[in-house]
């Protein structure tokens, strides 16, 4: 837990948070600011600061509980679609330090979370290649902590 951390305050009970669900390794609690109503985040309760930090041991639980938060939310305040996002540092506006996830009700052209502020390129199939051969050996070293996390 960190000390100035906002979200490590909830999890620690010194700061107030509408809770929705809990267990020992995440929480998951309404946002206070409220575009559609229903929007809520999904955290570990362990401090981690964003997506490139959280270990495969840690993920299953999130995923678990962020899925049927998604379900939670789609059933009790329908809407026209469902965003869960994540922003992960500075450079993605990360507000808070500490990993999490929203899930928020969406209602068609309301343009929260526009995804290309303007029309993105489409590299040519070659230049996308080379791109995912770089990223390839990176998530290849990661894959004995995910078959050791499936029981493989």
């Amino acid at each position: 837990m960190m000390h100035d951390c906002l979200f490590c305050s909830i999890v620690a009970g010194s700061e107030p948070a509408s809770v929705v669900y809990q267990d020992e390794h995440t929480i998951a609690f309404m946002d206070p600011r409220q575009f559609h109503p229903g929007h809520l985040l999904v955290i570990p309760k362990a401090h981690v600061p964003d997506i490139r930090s959280l270990r495969a041991v840690d993920a299953g639980p999130l995923m678990l509980l962020l899925a049927a938060a998604g379900r939670a939310v789609d059933a009790v305040f329908p809407a026209d679609g469902l965003s869960i996002w994540h922003s992960a540092g500075p450079g993605a506006n990360q507000e808070v330090p500490h990993l999490h996830f929203h899930v928020h009700p969406r209602v068609a052209g309301d343009d929260l979370l526009r995804v290309y502020p303007s029309s993105p390129t489409e590299p040519a199939r070659a230049v996308l290649d080379a791109r995912a051969a770089k990223i390839r050996p990176f998530l290849e070293k990661a894959l004995p902590e995910i078959q050791m996390y499936r029981g493989g």
